[in-house]
């Protein structure tokens, strides 16, 4: 594995004709949906939330004892995301997240890494150094952490950087944190020097790179967060390194949960065709190359996301990988198909009103959320896809954002408190690739707890789960 530095990373004329056309085409959305679309859906928030509290956040998990840190230590958590109007269209808030443009006094900085995977691939490391117009950032770490905490954002799969991941860059440089942007094979950017794009749940690639992120910074606490789509490749990350993810937690925005049954759903036709129109521009610029597996001028012309996925990677063979078909692609590439091995806690922020992921009931998997100690699940009445704008109050710039960062500087609180604890037989707790590195130097500093709420869920006593690590490999 070789890594080679660039310079910071800009993006090329047809990404932002990109940008420009998703922006037009998303906004075209507030003319061409009803009303009556948004009251079904707002119906079916309330009757399905718990204890008809529709304007705060519900929490879905097994009772827990990280559970209840978290819903008594993340005020976020317990605050009401009710944008004021027009941004309580989920159809606005998704245009605002996804092709909303920062302003240019906010422009984010990043350094490129490109990786050379084992197979001769290349990835690409965007470093967030730092806020245009800001000369020095925050290289100070905020508790629990000894130095500041590596955030690896996994943007979507069709290979655009959104003004919400470009908004969380921005919050994590000023609290913190050390952003850096993952990118796939030929996307954003990368080049493609193999004639392999990588598949939707593959974490191949992944693995390497955060071997070459933990390499880099060996002493700095690593945690993970991904953007819509973008959990397919987290999520099955997770799966299949089980407790040797180095992660010490991770989370998921708007995830899609069932790619199968994502894939052959049916988008409304402008969320599809932005969605192809992404796919697409890394395929024409490779054209020529990929020609030579792959039918080109079929893959160009085809109308749906399956269809699209369908020829890109089923039907033929490639780099001594045998034919996939429709059915085995997805044995291999299904986000949840190893969800029983995540050994790291996962906050799932999801919307009732999400356009793209679709019915909550159909897309989320409740079960796995109130059987799985590691799966948290933070469902809103409003928000759209990735969008969760500010509440009536204006109180933070976007609440998921906000909520993120609390949960992550929870969960470290919370397993730096258990790592000092011994275990119910007496003996010290075994360390794992999971928890926090040691602290070589400094004291922790000691503030004063929260004051204590109420709590959206009640936990009882006897089937409070003892937080205990699992050792999957």
């Amino acid at each position: 594995m070789e890594a080679t530095r660039s310079g910071p990373s800009d993006c090329t004329g047809a990404e932002m004709a990109g940008r420009v056309l998703l922006l037009l085409l998303i906004t075209a959305l507030g003319v061409f949906f009803c009303r009556k679309v948004h009251l079904k859906v707002r119906l079916l928030c309330l009757s399905r939330l718990a204890k008809g509290t529709s304007e705060k956040p519900q929490l879905i998990c097994k009772p827990s004892a990280l559970a209840s840190y978290l819903l008594l230590h993340c005020a976020s958590l317990g605050e009401p995301s009710t944008p004021k109007w027009p941004w309580g269209d989920p159809h606005m808030q998704t245009l605002a997240s996804l092709a909303w443009p920062l302003g240019q006094a906010e422009r984010i900085d990043f350094a490129r890494d490109h990786i050379q995977m084992k197979d001769g691939g290349v990835v690409a490391l965007d470093w967030a150094v730092g806020i245009t117009g800001v000369r020095e950032r925050n290289w100070k770490a905020a508790p629990p952490f000894s130095s500041p905490p590596v955030m690896l954002i996994i943007p979507n799969s069709w290979g655009q950087v959104t003004g919400y991941v470009l908004g969380l860059c921005r919050l994590a440089l000023e609290q913190g944190f050390y952003p850096v942007l993952f990118q796939r094979r030929g996307q954003s950017g990368c080049p493609l020097v193999t004639l392999k794009f990588q598949q939707f749940g593959d974490p191949s690639d992944l693995i390497e790179a955060v071997s070459y992120i933990r390499y880099r910074y060996p002493g700095a606490a690593l945690v993970a967060v991904s953007e819509g789509s973008g959990s397919g490749l987290l999520l099955s990350y997770l799966g299949e390194c089980g407790s040797s993810s180095y992660l010490t937690c991770a989370a998921c925005v708007s995830p899609v949960f069932r790619g199968q049954q994502w894939f052959e759903s049916r988008l409304h036709w402008l969320y599809r065709w932005a969605l192809l129109f992404c796919h697409k521009l890394p395929v024409s610029r490779y054209a020529t190359a990929l020609s030579q597996v792959l039918d080109v001028n079929r893959l160009l012309s085809c109308s749906s996301l399956q269809q699209f996925e369908e020829i890109l990677f089923c039907g033929h063979s490639s780099e001594n990988l045998p034919k996939l078909n429709w059915e085995s692609y997805w044995e291999k590439n299904e986000p949840l198909r190893d969800a029983d091995e995540v050994a790291v806690p996962v906050l799932c922020l999801c919307s009732w009103d999400d356009p793209i992921r679709g019915d909550p009931a159909q897309s989320v998997p409740f079960e796995l959320f109130e059987s799985s100690p590691y799966f948290f699940l933070v469902l809103t009445r409003m928000g759209g896809h990735c969008g969760f704008l500010p509440d009536s109050n204006g109180s933070v710039q976007c609440w998921s954002q906000a909520v993120l960062l609390e949960y992550f500087r929870g969960v470290a609180e919370f397993l730096r408190m258990e790592e000092r604890q011994p275990l119910s037989s007496g003996s010290p707790r075994r360390r794992t690739a999971t928890l926090l590195p040691r602290r070589r130097r400094g004291t922790v500093q000691q503030r004063d707890p929260p004051p204590r709420r109420a709590l959206p869920v009640s936990f009882s006593s006897e089937d409070l789960f003892s937080w205990q690590r699992s050792y999957t490999r």
